[in-house]
């Protein structure tokens, strides 16, 4: 007995899905066409935020383009301050 109640409990949730059917695929429409207009929003913001980061970083250009090559020479030119990076030369 127990195994015809578990098949028509089955049966009335088959026919009730299938009912209900339509209405969850346009909510998965729906759902589809929202996701796809925010990712479209989210990747211009990115767009947007990486062409505001570019102009900063051109403009600026004149204030660390000098400190970077100062930096360079007086790391080029800086005695050997690590023992380690001074090489051994045995004779």
């Amino acid at each position: 007995m127990k195994t015809f109640l578990k098949v028509l409990l089955i049966a009335a949730v088959l026919v009730v899905a299938i009912k209900l059917s339509p209405v969850i695929f346009i909510g998965a429409l729906l759902g589809l066409i929202a996701a796809a207009v925010l990712g479209a929003v989210g990747i211009s913001l990115v767009a947007v935020l990486l062409a505001v980061l570019l102009a900063f970083t051109l403009a600026l250009s004149p204030i660390w383009i000098p400190i970077l090559v100062i930096m360079g020479l007086v790391s080029l030119f800086r005695k050997g301050s690590n023992p380690a990076a001074t090489p051994i030369v045995t004779a």
